[in-house]
């Protein structure tokens, strides 16, 4: 199992994982708000260029050469991105949803994704791990840390929700039962599932961060190349933004940069 460490920069604590010791990452805690990649990336390297979208709850996945020019008022629409250089910052947002980061250990590329409920009924990690599968990755190179999100006991969702989100990781021999009931009681039945139950009608508890294990899983990646942070951002008050529990349209940020090819 990968460890998680908390790490000091500018005077804060920000999470780190060992599956991306090669590369400089972490997922900040709301007491670095209200900075921005622009000023966080020194945290982590002060020489990397910064790439960030702005965020829509989609399956776009985009790299820097897709971005409009450095300093464009314009931001791009994606909620995710893949490195395609070196020394490349790549940063998402998130206030519940769960933040992803992705290694290659040979290629040294990465991948920043943000994947709330409506990115991952779309897949939107596999998507991204598409693209770095495009720019030359190997499944079995991989390395993914799914960073502090809103964890499923406490997360409460409509049956239509958490039937969208399963529907990706119920086995396509199986097909996809049309009804929602059906699908979260197939899902309910397996270990480890990403559905919970709910004493309210309609409504069953969601682990996202699950559900993305689940997805990379059945691409090929083996449990140990898959980490997620023992960290709640709704049950964590006091390090995290939860929008769950606020309200507030306040977030923190998770950031890694790119590398060059591996040497070891």
């Amino acid at each position: 199992m990968a460890n998680w460490h908390w790490q000091t920069r500018q005077g804060q604590d920000l999470l780190t994982c060992d599956l991306l010791q090669d590369w400089y990452h972490g997922f900040f805690t709301r007491q670095f708000w209200p900075q921005t990649p622009e000023t966080l990336t020194a945290a982590l390297d002060a020489t990397a260029a910064v790439q960030r979208v702005k965020q829509v709850h989609g399956n776009q996945v985009l790299a820097p050469a897709d971005l409009p020019v450095p300093d464009s008022a314009e931001m791009a629409e994606a909620d995710g991105l893949v490195s395609d250089r070196p020394g490349q910052a790549l940063w998402v947002c998130s206030a519940d949803c769960s933040p992803v980061l992705i290694g290659d250990r040979a290629t040294g590329q990465v991948a920043a994704i943000h994947a709330g409920w409506r990115g991952t009924a779309q897949v939107i990690v596999p998507v991204a791990v598409s693209k770095l599968q495009a720019q030359g990755s190997r499944l079995e190179d991989l390395v993914v840390a799914i960073g502090p999100a809103i964890a499923g006991e406490v997360y409460q969702v409509s049956v239509d929700v958490a039937a969208a989100v399963g529907r990706t990781i119920i086995p396509q021999s199986l097909g996809s039962p049309d009804n929602d009931e059906a699908v979260l009681a197939d899902l309910q039945q397996r270990e480890n599932s990403p559905v919970l139950g709910d004493d309210a009608p309609g409504k069953v508890r969601l682990d996202v961060r699950l559900a993305n294990r689940w997805q990379l899983e059945q691409l090929g990646l083996r449990p140990e190349q898959v980490a997620i942070a023992p960290h709640c951002t709704f049950q964590e008050g006091d390090r995290f933004f939860s929008y769950r529990r606020t309200g507030e349209k306040q977030v923190q940020w998770s950031g890694i940069v790119s590398q060059g090819a591996a040497t070891h």
